[in-house]
């Protein structure tokens, strides 16, 4: 199942997609409503109720397919706009830094590839959703990046996690675009402020249900700027795979439902280019992860 939140006639609510092209997606509030189910408000509140939410789902489902008057729950396009599926995270966003190879390389040298995770965070206040605009104003940086990443989205509280019980605790996968402020990122030393300036976390535009994903760590993900192939790569070249993030994460630190942890940028950042290709203003950046759909954002820096 491919998850969606939406703003929906100044209501925001939980919409699964039925069919991606032309887009289709299914009003899960309003049949929830007519079958009589008690549907979470939020998609963040089902994650955090387990496998019981993602049943009740799948039983709304089969009485949508199953119903004459189907074509009343599905959405037109006119009328509402995707959000980012968890349009405010409860806490920080976990982020992997060089978890590729050829990306630590590209930034650095053999003496720059990490020898266990790198991990810094993104405040909740960076993410914007699909279409969203990425509003970063000239006076602010002078070298915004972009970075394509497969996010993990936790769907079961946590700590002491391993390896092999890993994809018991994932909800499902998502699409992220780690916006850098490079400059910011180099002067502070520490990566927050250069990470989490208001709309740099674009994601989206699925919460892809991890059943629907057989092999998170084998998918292809590229990123485009105006058209141009800047990232293309494949999440099996990752330096340290989901379960090995998990687990390190949660040795002594609880992970929660509805956390997400973005799994690292491949090769062909902005800085790593001769010279650097940093976002300009207009500039339209799509990440396309196998599986996961497209996240499309354009850049605002005259703001």
């Amino acid at each position: 199942m491919k998850f969606v939140t939406v703003m929906y006639r100044n209501d925001q609510i939980i919409g699964v997609v039925s069919n991606e092209k032309p887009l289709e997606i299914l009003n899960l509030t309003e049949a929830a409503q007519n079958f009589a189910y008690s549907l979470p408000p939020t998609l963040l509140d089902g994650i955090r109720q387990g496998e019981s939410f993602t049943k009740m789902v799948e039983e709304i489902m089969g009485k949508i397919q199953s119903d004459s008057g189907r074509s009343k729950y599905i959405l037109q396009g006119e009328d509402f706009n995707l959000l980012a599926p968890i349009p405010k995270p409860a806490k920080n966003i976990f982020c992997i830094g060089k978890n590729y190879r050829d990306h630590a390389l590209e930034l650095g040298t053999e003496a720059d590839i990490p020898e266990v995770p790198m991990v810094f965070s993104k405040t909740p206040t960076t993410v914007i959703g699909p279409g969203g605009t990425i509003t970063i104003s000239d006076t602010i940086t002078k070298a915004l990046d972009y970075e394509g990443e497969l996010a993990v989205v936790i769907g079961k509280t946590g700590k002491g996690i391993n390896q092999d019980e890993a994809y018991n605790y994932v909800f499902g996968y998502t699409i992220l675009n780690d916006i850098t402020a490079r400059d910011l990122q180099t002067r502070h030393k520490q990566f927050l402020i250069g990470k989490s300036l208001d709309s740099s976390c674009p994601m989206g535009p699925y919460l892809v249900h991890k059943n629907s994903v057989d092999s998170p760590n084998e998918l292809h993900i590229k990123t485009t700027v105006n058209g141009e192939v800047r990232q293309d790569a494949n999440t099996s070249q990752m330096i340290f795979d989901i379960p090995t993030l998990i687990e390190t994460l949660s040795k002594g630190m609880t992970l929660e439902a509805g956390d997400i942890i973005a799994t690292g940028t491949p090769a062909g950042v902005g800085k790593g280019f001769d010279p650097p290709k940093y976002l300009q203003d207009s500039d339209v950046v799509s990440i396309e992860i196998e599986k996961l759909g497209n996240l499309t954002n354009t850049v605002a820096k005259n703001v």
